[in-house]
């Protein structure tokens, strides 16, 4: 198993006690350092990155905020705070989670469990390529099985991507770059605002298709693309 380099910053040392014993329950991080200054946690961090930071947001000298803005945005975050209303500001930082003070443990292990879904998503570890991918969803970050999707409908700059169970997700992107993430081995794009998965598609009229759900428009650009196919 591969396991999770975490540090801890937060200028609370009674805090960062409750971190460390909260990461003892977990077999999958290893908290190597903590740190109750941010500046001498980012000069680590700048010589030995970590795969996770748990990040109070606000500290005297610097803000969990502006420190996490200084180093490599693959790290994942999950930010620490007794103030809520700092929750939408971090996850415009593409923050995993947010815990709010005191931590509850069944919370903790929520976020833990996160993290390492994440980071097995990116390291390609437990599923096979192009199995899932991630995405984030009304400040959450969200796992798609790739089997789950019967198609994407794009509204300007929002998605609808409609699932197997009859849920629809709207996350905040655009079609460039939800095909940038799709396999393309498994998915077309047939219009500027839809994509099918290709072995759904039922049939082919000359200006639009059918999957099970729907009949979906065909764009005159991409007809080229949909008639290898058939």
């Amino acid at each position: 198993m591969m396991k999770i380099k975490a540090v801890a910053i937060d200028d609370e040392p009674l805090a960062l006690d409750v971190i460390r014993a909260l990461c003892n329950d977990v077999e999958y991080v290893d908290l190597e350092k903590t740190f109750t200054k941010p500046g001498e946690a980012l000069k680590y961090l700048r010589k030995y990155p970590a795969d996770l930071l748990f990040l109070d947001i606000q500290m005297p000298s610097m803000t969990g905020i502006n420190l996490y803005k200084s180093v490599p945005q693959d790290t994942m975050v999950i930010f620490t705070t007794a103030f809520s209303e700092y929750a939408v500001q971090s996850y415009d930082l593409s923050a995993l989670d947010y815990l709010l003070k005191p931590i509850r443990k069944e919370r903790f292990l929520q976020a833990a469990e996160k993290a390492r879904e994440y980071f097995d998503y990116k390291n390609g570890v437990g599923t096979p390529e192009n199995s899932a991918l991630f995405i984030r969803v009304n400040y959450e970050l969200v796992k798609i099985n790739i089997e789950d999707i019967l198609y994407v409908e794009g509204l300007s700059d929002y998605l609808k991507i409609h699932l197997s169970n009859g849920q629809t997700l709207v996350p905040r992107m655009t079609m460039k770059e939800i095909v940038e993430k799709l396999p393309t081995s498994e998915f077309i794009r047939v219009h500027r605002s839809f994509i099918v998965p290709r072995s759904r598609i039922l049939n082919v009229k000359s200006r639009s298709l059918n999957i099970p759900e729907r009949e979906i428009p065909v764009g005159v650009t991409y007809t080229e693309e949909l008639a290898k196919l058939f």
